[in-house]
Order: structure tokens, then sequence, then C-alpha cells
């Protein structure tokens, strides 16, 4: 007999948005779930930034939210309305805190604050290793990467690595209307370099640095280039720092197992984390749900992936080939799909959410010859 009907790995955004939807339902109150996470997930550790056109499971944890951005590259800036989407900054504390104390009102859910160092499915049973122990479960959810994974001559494995500082201005610097999702005009020399800005007053706003490169730079060179753009492009000469955050998400056209007999990975190490942006939260939200759906379906966790991810499986393996072999310049890139597309298309593409017909009309604008060999590669 198992020790448990689900395990949780991890305690981040992919297992806790899970475990909330669950518990939400009311549904699963009979069902003895363990969640195993090292870390007590008590400081604002990261934040995340999406777009949605609805309000969603998460709404009422929104701290700002934004219904025009800025773009902005050498030779180029628009502010664009966005409409039907808006722009959602939620933070790393809120989120957890309200997951928390949604465990904490379960009875049938244990939270171990303890290292899991390995997870395993097969005719013998589903097992979760925490620091020498070993607890069984019917299912166990996934959202650990243990290990890098190996690449063939098709797969690309880049980093998105950022830092960010929220500063605190003496005097008014911000428009609190508009945050700005893509600043280009900064140096290039470590790969695609970009900075984006989320205003939460006219005098306190959240500014990341963010790079998409084969590693990751010297702590000091963020902080150069955040100083260097605060000085230089948003002519703030006097600031305080008030938090700092830093982070690292692997972009791989990597096809990750949804699966593993009786384990089912989430998160990143589902294969959730969009390989040409990044963005993972929103896709974290979609399985999330189709999981919890298929649970009370079924009984089991196990869904059927859309026909059309392979389309964009093939656009983000292209992309992610050019960058990786510098080919075009990331800020080139970005530049043309947003100056040559409405910002709401762009967005609902990179949600895998466009159709084929809006698909080729996106991306025609970008260079066609680079672009088509790039396709035929990852297709032959």
């Amino acid at each position: 007999m198992n020790d448990y009907d689900y395990i949780f790995t991890g305690a981040g955004a992919s297992g806790l948005s899970l475990l909330a939807r669950m518990i939400a339902t009311g549904r699963f109150s009979d069902k003895k779930i363990l969640l195993v996470d090292k870390s007590d997930k008590k400081r604002n550790d990261r934040t995340w930034c999406f777009w949605e056109k609805q309000a969603g499971f998460f709404e009422p944890l929104i701290r700002y939210r934004y219904d025009k951005l800025w773009f902005y590259s050498k030779g180029y800036e628009a502010l664009n309305d966005i409409y039907p989407y808006q722009y959602k900054l939620l933070r790393g504390i809120d989120f957890y805190n309200y997951c928390f104390e949604l465990v904490k009102s379960q009875p049938n859910i244990e939270w171990l604050h303890e290292e899991v160092t390995a997870v395993s499915s097969d005719a013998s049973g589903n097992i979760v290793s925490v620091n020498g122990r070993r607890f069984s479960a019917s299912y166990i959810f996934n959202s650990i990467l243990f290990e890098k994974p190996a690449m063939n001559n098709k797969q690309f494995y880049l980093l998105q690595h950022f830092k960010g500082w929220i500063i605190n201005t003496s005097v008014p610097a911000f428009d609190p209307s508009a945050a700005t999702l893509m600043d280009f005009r900064v140096k290039q020399e470590d790969g695609t370099t970009f900075v984006y800005v989320m205003p939460f007053s006219e005098t306190r706003a959240l500014i990341e640095f963010t790079l998409f490169s084969p590693a990751v730079i010297a702590q000091e060179k963020y902080d150069l280039g955040l100083k260097n753009y605060i000085a230089e492009f948003l002519g703030i000469k006097e600031y305080t720092i008030e938090e700092e955050e830093y982070g690292v998400i692997p972009m791989t056209n990597f096809r990750f197992p949804k699966t593993t007999n009786n384990i089912i990975h989430l998160g990143t190490a589902g294969g959730q984390t969009k390989p040409s942006s990044g963005y993972t939260f929103q896709f974290v939200q979609k399985q999330s749900a189709r999981i919890t759906e298929a649970l009370i379906r079924t009984g089991a966790p196990f869904y059927e992936e859309s026909i059309a991810q392979k389309r964009f499986d093939l656009y983000d393996s292209t992309l992610l080939n050019i960058l990786y072999h510098e080919k075009l310049q990331g800020a080139a890139i970005f530049t043309e799909l947003f100056q040559k597309n409405k910002m709401a298309e762009v967005l609902e593409f990179l949600d895998n959410e466009t159709t084929i017909a809006q698909e080729l009309r996106l991306i025609t604008v970008l260079p066609k010859k680079v672009f088509m060999q790039a396709a035929l590669q990852q297709l032959f």
C-alpha cells in the first residue's frame, strides 16, 4: 500500500499552482498528500509577469496591471495598447503566502521541509527519495529538474538569466500607467540583452536586466547593466535599492517527458517553459487546469497535448537555432516582430494561441531566408 495518494516534489509555481487548484475544487480532501521542498518560501525570491485576456485563477494576488506596454530598440520605439490583454505582475511572496495558507487549512496535506534527492516510477512502485528516506505514492507530481538533459544536434540549450532591482526615487521618474516589455537599446555584447521596467508608482519600479545566452555572467555585470540603464535611459541620478532578485531559466527545445509512468512532470521539468521566450507562469496555469480536470473526470492526471503544439515547437526550435548559432541578433528579430505586427497579436502568438493564418502573417515579416533555412534544419 502506498504511503500517499499524491506526492508533490517542489513548492514552486508549478507544484503550488496545481495543488491550489485541486484544493479549490473541494474534490480531493479524502486524498493523502505530501508536499516536499527544502525551502520555507518566506522571502520574495521572484516576480512573475505575464499577460491575460481574462481574470485568472490567481487574480486576487495581482499587485500591478498595465493596459499599455512600451517596446524600445535602436531606431524604433512605440507605446502599444495591448487590448484584449492586460500585463500583470505577481510577487512570489504573495503567491507563496496564499498557497501555503490553503495548504495549512487542509488536514490531509503534509508539508516536509527537506531536499528531494530522486524520484522513480517502475513496476515496483512510485518512489520519492528524501535524504535517505523513501516515500511511495499512487502519483508523483514532480517539478524538479535534477540535471541538464543531453542534447542532440537539433536541440539547443540557452539560458534566460536576469537580475532585477526594485528602486525608489526621491522625485517622480516613472509613468505607472505603462510598463516596458523590452528595451533593446542596451549593449548586446553578451548575447540577446534587454531591460524591462514595471513601474509601481511615480517613484518606485522594478527594473530587470535580462539576457538570452549559453552561460550566465558575473554578478557585477548585471549590476553595471542596471546602473547604466537607470542613468542613461531613465535619467535617474539618485535612488535607493529596496529589493534584489536573480534567476536563471533554461530555454531549450529538448523534449522533456510530460510523464514517466506515474510521475507527472510539472513546470520547466515538464516542458512548460516557452523555449523562445522563457515565459513559464501562464503555461504552468494551463497545465495545472488540464491535470485538475483530468483527475476529476477520470481519476488519473493524464491529458492529451494539442495538435497545434507541434507547430509552436517548430517555431521555438527555429528561433533557438538562429540565436544559438548567432545567425541574427535577437534584438533585430524581436524588433521586426513587434514593429511590423500588432503587439496584442504577438502576445497571442507567444502564448501559443494563434491560428495558422495569424502565424503566417506574423512570421513573414522576419528575414525569410535565414528563418526558412533554420526551419528546414529542424525538420530534416
